[in-house]
């Protein structure tokens, strides 16, 4: 077989990865330096590598995250009460291997969501499917899908994710209908798969969004029982990078 038909093979059998390195090594004719057994395992590095990033672009994409973030890039001032040593625990992910909720809170512009993000990229980094969501267009996408029949079927879908994150919870009150979608988010989730909540309104605030008490009870158990927990402070980061136009 040619170098032509093997470059096709590779093409028709998507050995994408493993295609752009074999005709790369024409170029550079680094294969000439290899070992039979050396080529083969630099091509089939060549096409993990290439899988390995494609998921993790795909995995990027479905999360929905309004802009990149990412732990190296967080402030770790005293005026931030942001623990160093939690967020390097957090970093290899096993949070969500153990299913645990954290609940991020603070001021407008402290870096909640910012913080929630870099932990939803590095778990994706991680080949964790991820999904983020505003509160409200998530409680307005399943009222829809109450509307139209498919309300099971995208619970299923967030189910699956094994991380979702929950931004600006607290910034409207919790309900007739909200709350009970809430409570089926809360209890498709539970024990099963980890969530991350970021909100304004410190936790104690919390049990007054959700109009039926009995609700709320079951509710928060199941949000802040063992939850890992930031409370951020200082002074608006959104303010900080407008004059600097960087994150410090």
């Amino acid at each position: 077989m040619n170098t032509s038909a093997t470059i096709e093979k590779m093409h028709k059998m998507r050995l994408h990865g493993m295609k752009r390195a074999y005709e790369s090594s024409f170029e550079t004719r680094n294969q000439d330096t290899f070992t039979n057994d050396e080529f083969i395992s630099w091509l089939i590095e060549s096409e993990d590598n290439h899988r390995n990033n494609s998921r993790t672009e795909r995995l990027l994409k479905n999360a929905k995250f309004h802009y990149q973030a990412s732990l190296e890039e967080m402030t770790h001032t005293a005026d931030r009460n942001l623990d160093r040593n939690l967020l390097t625990r957090l970093s290899d992910c096993s949070f969500i291997d153990r299913n645990e909720n954290i609940i991020i809170t603070g001021c407008t512009g402290t870096g909640k969501s910012f913080l929630a993000t870099a932990l939803g990229y590095q778990g994706c980094m991680k080949g964790y499917r991820v999904l983020y969501y505003n509160l409200g267009k998530l409680f307005q996408k399943l009222m829809l899908a109450k509307a139209d029949g498919s309300y099971i079927r995208e619970l299923i879908k967030i189910e699956n994710y094994d991380l979702l994150i929950i931004d600006d919870f607290g910034l409207q009150a919790i309900n007739n209908d909200k709350q009970i979608i809430l409570m089926d988010l809360i209890e498709d989730r539970n024990q099963k798969r980890a969530t991350i909540f970021c909100s304004q309104l410190p936790i104690k605030n919390w049990y007054e969004l959700i109009e039926e008490k009995t609700i709320a009870d079951a509710i928060l158990d199941r949000i802040i029982h063992s939850a890992i927990r930031f409370e951020l402070k200082g002074e608006s980061m959104r303010k900080k990078m407008k004059s600097s136009k960087k994150f410090t």
